[in-house]
């Protein structure tokens, strides 16, 4: 096992699937864990991974030194290569020579952890540090440099300890993976042992194991790729003791509610589906409310109390399974480390106290890539697999400023068109997302001779391998003609369209 002990970074899971994805087991725990709470007999290498904090703050990460006397091989990310010099006394300088974005490194000396590299070779790295190191602490050799500090790779081969200023894990580091290979297997001695297969055995035992066998479990399936796989994972783990229940919440896509039922249920998967109409209530509660955190939170705190009156029919209801991901969590609250929060997410944010079933995430972990492989080991057919994400809140957070039905209607429709458009070239199996988002924006436009004062649709497009950073989609334009050509004329009400071309970061993939 390759152990993360996470220090707040958004990327820290990305560490964990990058070695997941080599086939070596890989387990995150907050960066205040003690070596006594670890088995240290399965434990091969420790990363310590990046954070937004500093180390010379007096509120920095707790973190027990002693992680470093254990005798196994340590690799430092960013604010970990910033803890490993201070504990070792190394100058640490503040703020004075920032790095964010793309970087040049200079190989500098020969050693285990930059096999395959070149002595003075330059590599492009992804940055994102405020300090630095001024100079390597004792016992540390030099290994590499960038442009703007002057340590940027240091390791001790003596006591096999490593650390990097620069991110190996993010796709913006081409040659990443091959530092991290060289830590897990030359320095840590791992070997592949370790599968999807491997995940969804042990997922499916905890599961059996989880659940007593009087109790039953419901699912909330909205017949996204996520909620979707989750329940098939459970259904294999708890045979007839799961009840599917999808909520039609008035925000969903044009006729998805038919589709969900058609797909999933008796005719479909054969999951026990039941679908539920509350519209009603959940566009009743959102009424005047424009604040996109207050209709995340509106939404789930209804989402869960639509499930709670659903339950009453099914005997002994326990738990409530969620396909929850980890860039939900990670932009939502702090699980692991210090991270900081991006919004609050409908699977992790505005749950009642009061709430009476315990939850089932089995995907809380992973990506949305990984759930789809696991996916396809059960046997899930691809167009259920090949599912855009779509946000939890559905179209409450595409429709900006107040929720109606005349403008979820209208979103709908241009939505509706993006979609066939995007199918009929051939694109959809190849963007990450692509959907319209209705603006709180009317402009003047003119349609048959007359003035017109009306609203605006964006559309959205974004690449993207994992949802944590996303780049916008170079669309073809004839594409794009066509899809503003027919939401202009077929849906009433709209006289501009607008496209975004915003990457993540700086911006969400989502508009709120």
């Amino acid at each position: 096992m390759i152990l993360v002990l996470d220090f707040g970074s958004q990327y820290t899971q990305l560490i964990a699937r990058r070695i997941r994805e080599l086939e070596v087991f890989s387990e995150i725990r907050p960066c205040t864990t003690r070596p006594d709470e670890v088995d240290l007999a399965t434990l091969d290498g420790i990363i310590l991974s990046g954070g937004p904090s500093s180390v010379s703050d007096v509120d920095a990460p707790a973190f027990d030194s002693a992680w470093l006397s254990l005798g196994k091989p340590v690799l430092g990310v960013c604010y970990g290569m910033q803890l490993i010099s201070a504990l070792n006394n190394a100058p640490l300088h503040t703020g004075a020579r920032r790095e964010y974005g793309l970087a040049t490194v200079s190989v500098t000396s020969q050693s285990p952890l930059l096999k395959g590299f070149e002595t003075g070779e330059r590599i492009t790295v992804w940055m994102s540090h405020g300090d630095h190191v001024d100079a390597p602490p004792a016992g540390f050799t030099l290994l590499g440099q960038s442009d703007s500090v002057p340590v940027a790779i240091i390791g001790n081969e003596e006591k096999k300890q490593y650390a990097l200023q620069f991110h190996p894990e993010v796709v913006h580091t081409p040659r990443g993976i091959e530092i991290l290979k060289n830590f897990i297997f030359d320095i840590a001695g791992c070997t592949h042992e370790w599968t999807a297969v491997d995940f969804l055995e042990s997922t499916v035992a905890h599961i059996k194991e989880s659940v007593a066998a009087d109790g039953n479990v419901i699912c909330g399936l909205s017949g996204g790729v996520d909620s979707t796989v989750a329940a098939v994972v459970v259904n294999k783990a708890l045979d007839n003791k799961l009840y599917c229940i999808f909520v039609d919440n008035g925000l969903c896509r044009k006729n998805e509610a038919r589709e969900v039922e058609e797909s999933l249920g008796k005719n479909g998967l054969g999951l026990n589906l039941h679908c539920v109409d509350a519209s009603d209530r959940f566009l009743s509660a959102l009424e005047g409310v424009s604040d996109p955190e207050q209709k995340r939170k509106i939404i789930g705190r209804t989402f869960i109390e639509v499930f709670e009156d659903a339950s009453r029919d099914i005997p002994n209801v326990t738990h409530l399974v969620q396909g929850t991901l980890y860039p939900d969590v990670i932009e939502s609250v702090s699980v692991k480390g210090p991270s900081a929060t991006i919004k609050t997410h409908h699977n992790v944010g505005g749950l009642p106290d009061r709430m009476k079933l315990k939850l089932i995430e089995p995907f809380r972990e992973l990506f949305k890539d990984e759930v789809r492989r696991i996916g396809r080991q059960l046997g899930i057919p691809e167009p259920c697999i090949q599912r855009q994400p779509f946000p939890g809140p559905g179209l409450a957070v595409r429709v900006l400023g107040e929720i109606t039905r005349e403008r979820l209607t209208v979103l709908r429709e241009a939505d509706a068109i993006f979609h066939e458009e995007v199918l009929a070239e051939g694109l959809y199996e190849h963007l990450w997302q692509s959907f319209a988002v209705l603006l709180p924006v009317q402009s003047v436009g003119v349609m048959g001779d007359a003035r017109t004062y009306e609203q605006t649709i964006a559309l959205r497009a974004v690449t993207s391998e994992d949802g944590m950073t996303a780049d916008w989609a170079y669309l073809p334009h004839e594409l794009l003609r066509r899809t503003s050509n027919r939401i202009i004329n077929e849906v009433r009400g709209v006289n501009r369209v607008v496209l975004d071309i915003s990457s993540k970061p700086p911006a969400t993939i989502e508009w709120e």
